[in-house]
């Protein structure tokens, strides 16, 4: 990025940090939106410039403000969370840009399907020992085996959005 993120470990911050998505629904008549309760993570930005790092949802903890659709959506038709409780992006390579942003190239895990991303992200805020990351990237839902579509009310992709608070470990150790 134009500014330089100090090297050691970073933790996510999970009070300050969002993980949202939407996805149009109904024959695109609706936008159901919901944001998951439960995220971690960290990394490390090493001496030469590389960084590593993985963000982790807790995939029972989206929200989406309807008990019964979060039910189904926490269900064998989409996250069949009790035999994939969670959905990772880790971290495979960053490309630094201007302007304070990054393509940040990863692999998204989700109902234990893996797939290669690429991230753009933003630096929205840094500081010493903490630093803020806005990204924005839309997934296709069949590319992870959510193929349910009951009467084809699901079209498009999701959109996905998060915004990533994370702060310096002292000493270098990540908590767990």
């Amino acid at each position: 990025m134009t500014v330089a993120v100090e090297t050691g470990q970073w933790q996510l911050d999970a009070d300050a940090s969002t993980v949202a998505l939407k996805h149009r629904t109904m024959w695109g008549l609706v936008t159901v939106k919901g944001a998951f309760g439960v995220v971690g993570g960290g990394g490390e930005v090493r001496p030469d410039g590389t960084v590593t790092g993985a963000v982790t949802l807790d995939a029972a903890s989206l929200d989406t403000k309807n008990a019964k659709r979060d039910t189904h959506l926490r269900s064998a038709d989409f996250f069949d969370v009790e035999k994939h409780p969670e959905i990772t992006f880790e971290v495979r390579g960053v490309e630094t840009g201007a302007d304070a942003a990054a393509q940040v190239d990863g692999q998204l895990t989700v109902r234990g399907v893996s797939r290669p991303v690429s991230v753009p992200v933003r630096l929205t805020r840094e500081g010493a020992d903490a630093v803020t990351l806005a990204a924005e990237f839309t997934v296709d839902r069949a590319d992870f085996d959510m193929g349910w579509n009951q009467l084809g009310m699901l079209r498009g992709l999701t959109a996905v959005a998060g915004s990533l608070r994370f702060t310096r470990v002292p000493g270098g150790v990540q908590e767990s």
